[in-house]
């Protein structure tokens, strides 16, 4: 069973899921029925010889229902992000297309009790290990994951493993060995893995009419040029304490939902691009042009030794004065993204998130 699942996932993974419906169908047939086998199998009868039984009691309960609590920094909140109580489609659709600021645009919000229906966050709970474990085979199920804490990390790679040895090396017990972070980020999990896309569903914001880019993002033409989304484009965002998101922007408004666990968000409007020092093209002609030259770990004092700190704030002299808007983004909340909002993303326990990209 294990070669078939490997086989399976590699392809799904490297070349993503078959265009066909009916391909897709036949895959989600397979799986189903390998996940029926795995179930008979760990389910031992009566009459087991009583050394085998007590084999596949301590298989499975190898994991704790719940994760590890954290004791990672918590950044301060400076500015707050205000916060609505679910608001209706077309009040959030209005505060999109009438900004209270137009020099801004649509500012970011924080919206209460939109996740509260989904069965992720009820009867189908994410936040339990073992549920995850059972959505996956047993943990058989391949998961590409990036490892070190930032993408822009020196040493930062990646690699395709089960989602068993992702779940035991870097969520359960991220402290048992040398290994570095390991986090699975935008990945398009749905995709891979249906039966977890039925424990959620698309906010209804996301069919709202966005406005287009703000006319102060250097990248808004860029943005502009890209074709209308038939549906929003989902990815997941799994690992443990301390993974970080450098300061970055997307193409799409987005609303990133929290489903289990806790993260820091620091946002920058549009307008602040000039003090941000993007990138731009890097060796090997790569465009980074998305993603900002700065650390703010170090440059707001949380990260980095005494000399790091000192060199960082030299090297970019603007970056105190650019204004920005921060929160701490709680277990079942959602945080509308305008596009071309630069955020920073840190998570401070065991963080389970979904994005939704809009346009």
């Amino acid at each position: 069973m294990d070669e078939m699942v490997k086989t399976i996932d590699m392809a799904l993974i490297m070349a993503g899921p078959p265009a066909s419906s009916d391909s897709q169908e036949q895959i989600k047939s397979v799986f189903e029925f390998l996940q029926e086998i795995h179930i008979e199998s760990i389910q031992a009868p009566e009459d087991y010889p009583l050394r085998k039984r007590r084999k596949l009691d301590k298989e499975n309960n190898l994991w704790q229902d719940g994760f590890p609590k954290s004791e990672a920094f918590e950044p301060p909140v400076s500015n707050p992000i205000s916060k609505w109580n679910e608001p209706s489609f077309d009040d959030f659709e209005r505060h999109m297309l009438h900004p209270n600021d137009n020099d801004i645009g649509p500012e970011p919000v924080i919206v209460k009790g939109a996740l509260n229906h989904w069965p992720a966050r009820n009867n189908r709970p994410w936040k339990s290990p073992s549920y995850l474990l059972s959505k996956t085979i047993g943990g058989r199920r391949l998961v590409p994951i990036e490892l070190g804490r930032s993408y822009v990390d020196e040493g930062w790679g990646q690699k395709i493993i089960t989602f068993k040895e992702f779940m035991g090396h870097y969520i359960l017990d991220p402290e048992s060995s040398a290994l570095a972070t390991g986090y699975l980020a935008q990945h398009d999990l749905f995709a891979q893995i249906p039966s977890l896309r039925e424990d959620i569903t698309i906010p209804d914001y996301c069919f709202t009419s966005p406005p287009p880019p703000h006319r102060s993002s250097p990248l808004a033409e860029k943005h502009s040029k890209l074709a209308q989304l038939d549906e929003p484009l989902l990815n997941a965002w799994f690992g443990p304490a301390g993974t970080i998101s450098p300061l970055h922007t997307d193409p799409y408004h987005n609303i990133l939902s929290q489903v289990v666990g806790r993260k820091y968000v620091r946002l920058y409007a549009p307008k602040e691009s000039e003090k941000l020092y993007a990138r731009g093209v890097e060796d090997g002609g790569v465009d980074m042009g998305n993603t900002s030259a700065l650390d703010i770990g170090v440059l707001a004092g949380w990260d980095g030794s005494e000399e790091e700190k000192m060199e960082a704030q030299e090297r970019f002299p603007l970056f105190r004065k650019a204004e920005f808007v921060d929160c701490i983004l709680e277990e079942g909340e959602c945080l509308y993204i305008p596009v071309g909002w630069w955020h920073y993303v840190r998570s401070l326990s065991v963080s389970f998130s979904v994005s939704f990209w809009f346009n």
